[in-house]
Order: C-alpha cells, then sequence, then structure tokens
C-alpha cells in the first residue's frame, strides 16, 4: 500500500499544537496533544438570506429573469407597468420599457440582458393577455403570442428561447394548460395534473418542476409536479402551502428554492417568509426571508437566489447564499518591525503590503511585506501620523497628516523612494482614501475643526470636489480610483456609524454600519468592502462585509486595535497592520481571506 508520502507528496509534519503552515487537506502530528490534525474549508452550515440593493420602482407581480448577480425585473402593480431594471449584483438600474405595461405575467431568462415575458394582464380589454416579449439587452420587441392567454401562469422557467409557460388563469377558470416555446413559436405540451394559477416553477423547457400556487378550492395548495418533456408527475409537496411565491427560477428540477408568498387559504395577511430547499426528492425549511411579503418575484438557483418586490408594494431586494459558502477569516501575519498607530497603508494583497509613517510621535518608516515578513525600507521625506494612504506596493501616495505640524506634503513611492509632488490644498488628519497613487480621493479629517472637503488626485495636482454629507474623522475609506469611494463610520461629535458613497460627483448617504465606532480600517471598492476593527466603547475586534447594500458582521480580528492601516482594494485578500487598544501601541498583522480553513482532529 502506498505511504502517505507517494500520495501527496509530503512527509507528515510533526509539530507541537496547531500547525500554521498546513494547507487545506494536509495532514499533520500534534505531538503536545498526540493527535493527528488536518485543516478542511470552513464553510457554512446553513444558507441565509441578506440584503440587496432595492429596486428603484417598488411594486409587486413582476416579471423576473435571471441570476442573483445578473437579474431583469419587468412589469407589474400597482397598475399594469411597463419598467424594467437589471441587477448587477448591487443595485438595479432601470433600462428602456416594455412595450405593453402588465402585471403577473410569466418570465424567463438566463441574465439580465436575455429575457422572455408572456401572458399577464394589461388593464386593458379584455384584461387577460396572451402577448409575448423578447428582451435583448436594450430593447422589447413583441413576439408571437400564447396560444391561450392568460394571468398567473408560474413564475420563471427556461430561457429567452426554450421556456415553459405553466398554468395561470383565464378569470375563471384556473387552468393546467402548459405551452412550450422554442424561440420563436409556443406549443401545447403535456397539461399538469392538478390546473392551478399564482405558483412558482424552475428548471428549463425539458425539466421543469411547478410548486405552490391555488386552485380555489381550496385556494392554497402544496402541490409539487415534475416535468420530463412529456408529462407531469406529482412528487413531495411543499411543507408550506402557499400561493403567490417566488421561486429561484434559474434553478433546475431537482435543486431549487421556494419562498414567500401568501399561505392563508383566505387571501391578505398574514404573508409568508418561509423558505424551503428542494434537493429532487424532499422540500427542507431553510432561513426565513426578512421581509414578509407575497406576489414577489425570483431569480437565480438553489445555492445562489434573489427575491425582489411583493405585496405589500415594496422595492426589498434579498440575495440567497446556500450552505457551503466559503467562512472568510484573519491569521495572524508577520509582525511590524516598528509597532505603531495612526499610520498609513497601501498594497494588492496580503502578500505584497507597504506600511508607512505614524506615531506618536511622527515618524518616516516604511516598511514592505511579503505575505510572511516585514522589511524596512526607504523613508518617508516627511515624518508624519495620521496620514492618508492608497496605491500598491511598488506605487504609493502618502498625504496629509502631522508630524507636528499639520501638513498637505504629498509623496510618490516607486517602489523604491519617495518623491515630494504637489501638495493637497487642506492640511487636515485622520482623513480617509480610495484610489491609487495617480487617482487618488482624499476625503474629511480635521483641520481642526472636523472637515467635509473632499480633494480628487490626477496624478499631478489635487482638485477640490463636492464635499461629504457630513464633516468627520478618524474613519476609512475604500475605493479603487477618485471616481469612487465609500466613507465608514468615524467620529463626529460622537463614534457614527453613518455611510456615505461618492459616485464621481456627488457623495449619498447610504446604510450604516452595524456598530458605530472611529479608527477602523477598511479594504474593498463601493461595492465590496470589508470594515475591520476600531473603537466603540473599547478597542473593537469587529469585521464588517458590504455587498453595496447591506453589513453583515462576519469572522472577528484575533487583535482587538483602533488606529489601524490597511492594504488592498480587495474583499477576497487584505491584511491589516499596526494600532493600538489603547494601549500599548502595536505591531501586530493580520491577513484576511475570503475563505479559510479548520482544524479537524481524527479520531479512532
Amino acid at each position: 500500500m502506498a505511504t502517505y508520502k507517494e500520495k501527496v507528496g509530503t512527509s507528515v509534519v510533526n509539530y507541537a499544537g496547531d500547525y500554521p503552515g498546513a494547507v487545506e487537506g494536509e495532514l499533520w502530528y500534534d505531538s503536545t496533544n498526540k493527535d493527528f490534525k488536518y485543516n478542511y474549508p470552513n464553510v457554512t452550515a446553513a444558507g441565509s438570506w441578506r440584503t440587496g440593493g432595492s429596486l428603484n420602482t417598488a411594486r409587486a407581480g413582476a416579471g423576473n429573469a435571471g441570476i442573483q448577480t445578473s437579474a431583469l425585473a419587468f412589469g407589474g402593480a400597482p397598475g399594469e407597468k411597463t419598467v424594467t431594471e437589471q441587477y448587477n449584483g448591487a443595485s438595479w438600474t432601470e433600462v428602456n420599457d416594455m412595450n405593453t405595461g402588465k402585471k403577473y405575467m410569466g418570465g424567463a431568462g438566463a441574465s439580465n440582458t436575455s429575457a422572455l415575458a408572456y401572458g399577464g394582464n394589461t388593464g386593458a380589454t379584455p384584461a387577460i393577455s396572451a402577448l409575448t416579449e423578447s428582451w435583448n439587452g436594450s430593447n422589447w420587441t413583441e413576439t408571437t403570442d400564447l396560444n391561450s392567454a392568460r394571468r398567473f401562469p408560474a413564475l420563471g422557467n427556461g430561457i429567452q428561447t426554450a421556456a415553459l409557460c405553466i398554468g395561470g388563469d383565464q378569470d375563471p377558470p384556473r387552468v393546467a394548460l402548459v405551452e412550450q416555446w422554442n424561440g420563436s413559436n409556443w406549443t401545447e405540451v403535456g397539461d399538469l395534473n392538478t390546473a392551478r394559477s399564482q405558483l412558482a416553477s424552475a428548471g428549463t423547457s425539458t425539466a421543469a418542476l411547478a410548486f405552490g400556487g391555488t386552485t380555489g378550492t381550496p385556494a392554497v395548495q402544496a402541490l409539487t409536479e415534475q416535468y420530463n418533456g412529456t408529462n407531469w408527475t406529482e412528487t413531495t409537496d411543499l411543507n408550506q402551502g402557499r400561493q403567490q411565491l417566488g421561486g429561484a427560477a434559474f434553478g433546475t428540477y431537482t435543486s431549487t428554492l421556494a419562498f414567500g408568498g401568501n399561505a392563508d387559504t383566505a387571501a391578505g395577511p398574514p404573508f409568508s417568509v418561509n423558505t424551503e430547499l428542494w434537493n429532487g426528492t424532499n422540500w427542507t425549511e431553510q432561513n426565513n426571508l426578512s421581509t414578509n411579503r407575497e406576489y414577489l418575484s425570483g431569480a437565480g438557483t438553489a445555492t445562489s437566489a434573489l427575491a425582489f418586490g411583493g405585496n405589500p408594494t415594496t422595492a426589498a431586494t434579498e440575495e440567497w447564499t446556500g450552505a457551503g459558502a466559503p467562512v472568510g477569516g484573519w491569521s495572524t501575519g508577520g509582525s511590524l518591525n516598528t509597532a505603531r498607530q495612526t499610520l498609513g497603508g497601501a498594497g494588492a494583497s496580503s502578500a505584497a503590503a507597504l506600511a508607512f509613517g505614524g506615531g506618536p510621535p511622527g515618524v518616516a518608516i516604511t516598511e514592505l511585506y511579503d505575505g510572511s515578513s516585514w522589511t524596512e525600507v526607504n523613508d518617508l521625506n516627511t515624518g508624519r501620523a495620521f496620514l492618508g494612504g492608497t496605491g500598491t506596493q511598488t506605487a504609493a501616495l502618502a498625504f496629509g497628516g502631522e508630524g507636528p505640524p499639520t501638513t498637505t506634503a504629498t509623496e510618490l513611492w516607486n517602489g523604491t523612494n519617495w518623491t515630494a509632488v504637489n501638495s493637497m490644498n487642506t492640511a487636515r488628519v485622520l482623513m480617509a482614501e480610495s484610489g491609487t497613487s495617480t487617482s487618488a480621493l482624499a476625503f474629511g479629517g480635521e483641520g481642526p475643526p472636523n472637515l467635509a472637503v473632499t480633494e480628487s488626485y490626477n496624478g499631478t495636482n489635487w482638485t477640490e470636489v463636492n464635499d461629504l454629507n457630513t464633516a468627520r474623522r478618524n474613519f476609512s475609506g475604500s475605493g479603487a480610483s477618485n471616481t469612487e469611494g465609500l466613507a465608514i463610520g468615524g467620529y463626529i461629535t460622537a463614534n457614527t456609524a453613518s455611510v456615505e458613497s461618492y459616485n464621481g460627483t456627488n457623495w449619498t448617504e447610504t446604510t450604516d454600519i452595524n456598530t458605530a465606532r472611529r479608527g477602523t480600517g477598511a479594504s474593498g471598492t463601493p461595492s465590496s468592502t470589508i470594515v475591520f476593527g476600531g473603537y466603540s466603547t473599547a478597542a473593537s475586534a469587529l469585521t464588517e462585509d458590504w455587498n453595496g447594500a447591506s453589513w453583515s458582521e462576519v469572522a472577528d480580528l484575533t487583535t482587538a486595535r483602533a488606529g489601524l492601516a490597511a492594504a488592498s482594494q480587495s474583499t477576497t485578500s487584505s491584511v491589516t497592520f499596526g494600532g493600538n487598544n489603547p494601549s500599548p501601541v502595536t505591531a501586530a498583522t493580520e491577513e484576511w481571506s475570503s475563505s479559510s480553513n479548520v482544524v479537524k482532529t481524527l479520531t479512532d
């Protein structure tokens, strides 16, 4: 039999305790505890919903298409809307309208650039429609009508060129009719076993699942049927019967999600938040939606879904991430050579970072990080603390801060030396920043007093642009250029949770972080950021993750601290270093990864 080394290429390491150098799946012997151990991926045990970016137009009964990061919402109520919006994984953008305003229609499509809308209610006479429209990413075009006009067919099934229209009603009756779309025409195929409307579906035009809905006698159904391309077969019911529910429309007939709806046999509140997962055989209850609603729309898959709109009329969007998603975490890195706080940082990843300045008092020390250790390199020309910094390990920018005195000095790092370049317009400390060495943004800080001033750097000069809405100091920022930024937390007259987003012209208030604090670090962009550490009522280890719409608490830092620096515009690989707790000042370095491992002990 082959040895461990012959199989994996390395011997079993003998180490006293948990082996920090172990990679995923690597076995080692813990000589202290006399156990064999290995690393395995740290993943979520259950799926969960999280707030996404809200629709621009609140509505219920909209058509749906796409996946979580590329979805389409069209039409809806109240009234019969023509409004169409595209979702990019963080926010909705209004695009060209449908030709005919409709609600309660069917929808299909693989993304926000390719969709089909069919049936529904137009509000005209006759109100129930057979109209079909096709979306090409820019415009809607009328195409071949359904053979049988109807409203409330199943929400979502198939793609723009191969879809199913399942069930619905013709006011009255509810129908079992199913039609198949081939990209040009609709053809009647095998009927459902049970006529119903206001149901949901998932899958393709030849392998589909239909679930829930209403027959009218009684109203609410838990029925589930599978389609094999020819016939429908009844299978295991939902745990909660309901109508007007949403589903992961781009799921499959063996793996999808059902959520929301109305579980009451008499229409009206209470509406459902229940979420159920289909595994091809059974439905299993999962973590609930945050917002209870009916007539909602859905997109995506069983592991990555989207729920949007609904009644009571809402613009709310929620994102589902299924079980087994990677769990991010911090790991200990090599310590700075010189402990310090309120320093500047730059870098592209946890393996390539730069630390400069800091205090107290203001120092000029610069250190370079290679993913395991720090090396001292050439100093800043002007020693200072409370400064701003951005860029990469080989092209960084340092600006502002205090030596003392408070300064406007700006220096450019070329990978070897710092060179003085054109100064900022406003001297300040404790500002936040975003961008690169040639396209940077500096915002807020203290002069004194607290400042709202924002300056943009183009590689040569600083130019004042529109101010923050709220002057603040001692906060963090994220962003990849001078046309974007996120201003997070800080201190106004007390610690604040306030967050503002910059679009290249103006600052807009957005969702607050969960815990008000000052002196944080941050890494990322306005659509994806982590903020960590800081000071609330004590030094904090909290880390929060931003998805462009909401903040969620994730793994804590190992060392609670404020006044720390960070490198990287990435939320998948970042590094933080220095800071205080509140004393002593620390040299601690921690590396963030969006995936992490946990230690497993082998047992007999």
